[in-house]
């Protein structure tokens, strides 16, 4: 069984204390306190920076083999398949997150972990004719020290997400958790020491954002920042991290589009709706939260999406049979209540949800809302809760700017089976992941991003093994021999 680990990961020792005080863990489904993790403050970001940088240096992790370093992921992800179990409880009750969920996102953790040491031996540079003579090529090497800091909706994905491939291409990585979610990111570096990662190379280090965050993405030994997380923050982020000309990458906010013509399997589209808004309770960047619909089968639709929305089973979060549990804490649920009034006053329909259930936790049963234009707060702004926004539309034109109305560019879906509208509608709409007659878009094999204030750079696939590498070219001269 693996213990939950409740301690600072620093140079390879365990911290049971630190300088920001302690971080108090509520359970979502019961409102208790669960665990107390210590704090980081300013002063362990800089033991951890200089332990960081110290063991890129000297651990040799980056000089290693490929074959060296691919084994020691293929043991990490055989520990996280070991404890699949342990470290999904962990996930539910830290987050709120139903336990069939929380399995598949530790597999998923160890998938990536897997693809990433896999990948190590098929990573590298290339050969280029050039115009002079002799012989040129480029190598692909770390950036050094990777802050990663990762939000509390997905902690454990997107910590294998963004640590997988940075220690894949031989960078020293520290992990900041979101100060709610700390748990499973500290389990990782557990297991990640267990494996054979070099102490220094892995680090996590717990701390409340606004203090912790800023110190480590300003820190000059930094040289990456990959972020996922609320936009403002990701901006603010930016800034932070201007004065040295870090590389950062950033996955934000989303408001992303459902799209239905009425040509589609309306029935499908009606009943997979739900979930791809609701699951993890809403909180999720990728939610489809705006639901568009061709008008002619709009109310056929919004009869069946309602109906499938109240079939979803809420409940306690370690039952299997559970599909929603509750909101991260008791801030996030109350942000949904007040979109949830927000529409009301704009006249906006209620159809269904928006209630909290009689009984110990943050839950809110899933609402939608009709009625509302598009330009509505409600229907613009990142909710991250169980709401979403159903709107007709007359033409493809109309529904192509009706996807594109939004700050944001994450993901979404399109519904049609008509091929050469799937491809038009899929070139026009503005989102930087697409799935068509599906709502399956995030594959640890191809790259996940967004356009607009929705982010930049990518996670996944090959991709991100570029972000955590610089390229370098050598050329070597070869003058020819004269005869």
């Amino acid at each position: 069984m693996l213990e939950t680990p409740t301690a600072l990961l620093i140079d390879g020792t365990w911290r049971t204390e630190a300088s920001g005080g302690w971080l108090r863990l509520i359970e979502p489904a019961t409102e208790q306190e669960w665990h107390r993790v210590p704090a980081a403050g300013p002063a362990e970001i800089e033991e951890a920076v200089a332990a960081a940088s110290r063991a890129f240096r000297e651990a040799d992790w980056a000089g290693a083999s490929p074959r060296q370093r691919a084994n020691v992921l293929f043991r990490l992800a055989a520990l996280i398949r070991e404890h699949v179990e342990d470290l999904a409880v962990i996930e539910s009750r830290n987050v709120g997150k139903p336990i069939a969920d929380s399995r598949d996102e530790v597999l998923a953790g160890a998938t990536c972990m897997e693809f990433y040491a896999g990948g190590i031996s098929r990573f590298g540079g290339e050969t280029i004719p050039v115009a002079g003579a002799g012989f040129d090529f480029t190598l692909r090497v770390p950036v050094g020290v990777v802050a990663a800091i990762v939000p509390w909706n997905f902690p454990f994905l997107m910590a294998c997400w963004k640590v997988g491939p940075a220690l894949a291409t031989g960078n020293a990585v520290i992990l900041k958790p979101a100060s709610l979610t700390p748990l499973t990111a500290l389990a990782l570096g557990k297991l990640a020491m267990e494996a054979g990662v070099p102490p220094g190379i892995l680090q996590v280090v717990p701390g409340r954002g606004s203090e912790v965050g800023d110190a480590l993405v300003g820190h000059p030994l930094v040289r990456k920042i990959a972020f996922t997380g609320e936009t403002a923050t990701g901006a603010h982020l930016l800034q932070v991290a201007a004065p040295d000309i870090k590389r950062v990458s950033l996955e934000l906010g989303g408001k992303s589009p459902y799209v239905i013509f009425a040509d589609a399997d309306v029935e499908a589209a009606a009943k997979a709706g739900p979930m791809s808004v609701f699951a993890n309770t809403g909180q999720d960047c990728c939610a489809r939260s705006r639901v568009i619909v061709e008008a002619s089968v709009y109310d056929r639709f919004l009869e069946a999406y309602v109906a499938a929305t109240q079939a979803i089973v809420i409940g306690d979060p370690l039952d299997d049979a559970t599909q929603i549990g509750p909101l991260v804490s008791a801030a996030q649920r109350e942000r949904a209540e007040r979109y949830i009034a927000l529409a009301r006053e704009g006249g906006g329909r209620v159809l269904c949800g928006g209630e909290r259930l009689r009984r110990p936790g943050y839950y809110l049963t899933p609402a939608v809302i009709d009625g509302l234009p598009s330009g509505s707060p409600v229907c613009q702004e990142e909710i991250f809760g169980p709401v979403a926004c159903v709107m007709p539309f007359e033409s493809e034109p109309e529904a192509i700017a009706l996807a594109n109305d939004t700050q944001y560019g994450l993901s979404g879906s399109l519904w049609t089976n008509d091929v050469t509208r799937a491809l038009r509608v899929a070139r026009a709409i503005e989102t930087g992941v697409l799935s068509v007659n599906t709502n399956s878009s995030v594959h640890i094999e191809a790259p996940f991003g967004g356009f607009k204030r929705s982010g930049m750079g990518r996670d996944l696939g090959m991709e991100a093994m570029r972000l955590y590498t610089e390229v370098r070219n050598v050329f070597i001269s070869l003058p020819r021999e004269s005869h």
